[in-house]
């Protein structure tokens, strides 16, 4: 039982009227997390997953025509349909019309583990003319029989993941110095059919390892002759990409990402060894180089070019020009205080650039994506899909017709059929229907926006509430969070069941979700405030907004919140009790990245930057766990291959070490998991017992 003794206090009462008022908030509070909240909360997929008819559309082109079927949900079966775009016409199917697939072949080989960097010595590249090959052996490279490199050494070797020249005379590929390994290593507590356990070993770079050393070259096929230019211009390499030849058969161009992630080019290299460069980023901060795609055109002249560098992702296009001209910017294509998420399509003939976007649309949830075109003049930018919601679209082949279904985490799905040209809807294919749903019990969460940290700028989030929602009560207030960087994360689509927000929510709990500063996708100055500063994860926004919310909301009690998340989310939430213990009072951290010296390079490298310095030990859990003042339940799994289970055990050492009290979870066989069904469970308990001041049901009572 909590009561909150400010409010108790503020009112002057005497004999009965005090007692009533005790008994009531007692009520209220304690008729929360109980067995039959338990049941229903764990229940919520069942009694909701499947009841919006007519949604899920998922669409399948037949190539070359105007054509495609679909499948959608009917509220009890998948139903296939037919689309003819230019008759307008819809076909019921009696049966799904994909062919079943057939089994991918496998050459034995185990599948590579995506943290693994490949040698490069078991490619085997045909000619042009598909007569003879180039393939990798000791160190060097041979074609069709002779050697054709002969400087190879294992320090310093050819990769054989190259090309040709259109005309085949000449290789392009690059010479690798590798880099030491780093290894982790992980012990299977429990292997299926046996009782020992199993040690494993999984390659794995982390901040300020060595990394492999990447320099192209041109070699003459006839001769053998390598062309190896200066490194000047890509010296300090994070990574140097593979090399690809333009049409002409003379120039080569591959694109250099620094070490720290400051600059960023793409370059030329011709056959006499010049390199110039051709686009440069530069940030003081970083280079978001995941985001940024690069197209060169048909006219082997051109290049389309997207880049954050005005503080917004935008299309850029570039004149690389020739010989003795330099490469110039020619336009910045698009252009406002809005972000391209992707370019779907470039018709060169036309001269349109099709692509999606968000926030362009001022009086709307600035995530919301948009399709459009533009003329690459930067001229006649059209919306193809205006209405209000979270747009996913499907181009034709020849982009004539796109099919668009859009929503709302509030408005359900609908699928519509357009022209292309000018967004005109042609057909509307499906209304998705909720009846069901409603009468299940089903309650949309709320969008709520409010401002940040700043007092301007808002957030936006939303508020999921039981379906026995009663405003008389006071609820605790709960954070799923994953702050990222990289990407934004509070849904912006239609969906029936929020997966473990939602069964708290049923325990009695008002729970939230928001993107707020270090996320993505609404200006580089909003998300780069993560820059070396991995512990900020927004939470001065996070804590603005909640009071905001609790102010409005009085059944909301601001003085008991709690937070989850997991891997950086997980991170994010010890950080919470760790520098923001005073606002929230319990934390749920899974699998969480807790020094960023222990995780990954890639991710780690972009926010934290290069070398490793005091700001990774400044934003880290393990050295600052002495601050834990809050409950804690840490969770990890043994086997977990995404973020080193070593980092969570580093957390328990410094914990223990300053005498703090927490719980630890640990889910043998488990992998990167938020607790699978077990920890599920712990963490329902976890926050009823610690937020709600209830003691959980029995859990044999709820088998």
């Amino acid at each position: 039982m909590i009561i909150n003794s400010n409010k108790m206090h503020a009112v002057k009462v005497v004999g009965i009227v005090l007692f009533f008022t005790f008994h009531f908030s007692f009520l209220t509070i304690s008729a929360q997390g109980t067995l039959d909240d338990y049941r229903r909360a764990n229940s919520l997929r069942t009694t909701y997953s499947g009841k919006t008819k007519n949604s899920g559309v998922r669409v399948h082109l037949v190539p070359s025509t105007h054509r495609f079927w679909y499948s959608v949900w009917n509220g009890n079966k998948e139903v296939y349909k037919e689309v003819d775009a230019d008759k307008r016409t819809v076909t019921l199917l009696p049966e799904n019309p994909e062919l079943p697939q057939p089994p991918r072949p496998s050459d034995g080989k185990p599948e590579r583990h995506w943290m693994e960097v490949p040698d490069e010595k078991d490619g085997v590249q045909r000619t042009p003319d598909g007569k003879d090959s180039i393939y990798h052996k000791d160190n060097n490279l041979w074609f069709s029989g002779r050697v054709l490199t002969t400087n190879g050494t294992p320090d310093n070797y050819y990769s054989s993941w190259g090309s040709f020249s259109p005309d085949g005379r000449y290789y392009a590929t690059v010479r690798i110095k590798p880099a030491p390994k780093h290894y982790v290593y992980y012990i299977e507590s429990s292997p299926k059919g046996r009782t020992e356990p199993i040690l494993h070993k999984q390659e794995y770079a982390k901040p300020g390892d060595s990394l492999n050393y990447r320099v192209p070259v041109i070699i003459e096929v006839a001769t053998g002759r390598v062309v190896e230019p200066a490194t000047t211009l890509f010296a300090h390499q994070y990574e140097v990409t593979m090399p690809r030849w333009d049409k002409n058969g003379q120039t080569i161009t591959f694109e250099f990402n620094e070490r720290g992630h400051k600059t960023y080019r793409v370059l030329e290299m011709d056959l006499q060894a010049n390199v110039r460069i051709l686009i440069e980023e530069t940030d003081p901060r970083y280079v978001n180089y995941t985001r940024q795609r690069r197209i060169d055109l048909e006219d082997s002249r051109h290049i389309l070019w997207t880049s954050e560098r005005d503080n917004y992702n935008h299309i850029y296009l570039y004149d690389r020009g020739r010989e003795s001209q330099e490469s110039r910017l020619v336009r910045q294509i698009t252009k406002g205080e809005w972000n391209v998420r992707e370019i779907q399509h470039v018709d060169e003939k036309q001269g349109v650039i099709y692509f999606s976007a968000c926030g362009m649309n001022k009086q709307e949830d600035p995530y919301l994506i948009h399709y459009y075109k533009i003329r690459i003049d930067g001229k006649q930018l059209t919306c193809l899909t205006p209405e209000e919601g979270h747009h996913s679209a499907t181009f034709t082949d020849d982009f004539t017709y796109l099919i668009d279904t859009y929503s709302t985490v509030t408005n359900p799905p609908v699928s519509v059929l357009r022209s292309a040209k000018d967004g005109r809807i042609l057909k509307t294919l499906e209304t998705a229907d909720i009846t069901d749903l409603l009468a299940s019990g089903w309650r949309a969460p709320e969008v709520f926006v409010a401002p940040g940290r700043d007092g301007i700028t808002p957030m936006w989030g939303i508020i999921l509430r039981p379906s026995n929602f009663d405003p008389t009560k006071k609820y605790p207030i709960i954070e799923y969070i994953y702050s990222g960087p990289g990407d934004q994360y509070v849904p912006k689509s239609w969906r029936e069941w929020y997966w473990g927000m939602a069964e708290l929510a049923e325990l009695g709990f008002i729970v939230v979700q928001l993107d707020a500063m270090t996320t993505s996708w609404r200006s580089k100055d909003f998300e780069a405030v993560c820059y070396k500063n991995l512990k900020d994860a927004g939470f001065p926004d996070r804590k603005a907004w909640i009071k905001a919310a609790t102010q409005k909301y009085s059944y909301i009690d601001a003085d008991r919140v709690g937070i989850y998340g997991c891997s950086a989310g997980g991170q994010n939430a010890l950080a919470a009790v760790l520098f923001h213990g005073d606002f929230y009072k319990a934390a749920y951290a899974a699998c969480g990245c807790h020094d960023n010296r222990m995780d990954k390079i890639w991710w780690n490298e972009q926010w934290m930057s290069y070398p490793v310095d005091s700001s990774y030990v400044a934003c880290s859990n393990v050295e600052n766990a002495w601050r834990l003042e809050r409950p804690l339940m840490l969770v990890v799994g043994e086997m977990d291959d995404n973020v080193d289970p070593a980092s969570t055990m580093q957390v328990v050492n410094a914990l223990e070490k300053a005498g703090k009290d927490f719980e630890l979870v640990v889910i043998p066989g488990a992998r990167h998991t938020m607790g699978e069904a077990f920890g599920d469970h712990k963490r329902q308990d976890f926050f009823v017992r610690h937020l709600l001041g209830v003691n959980p049901p029995q859990w044999k009572d709820l088998r």
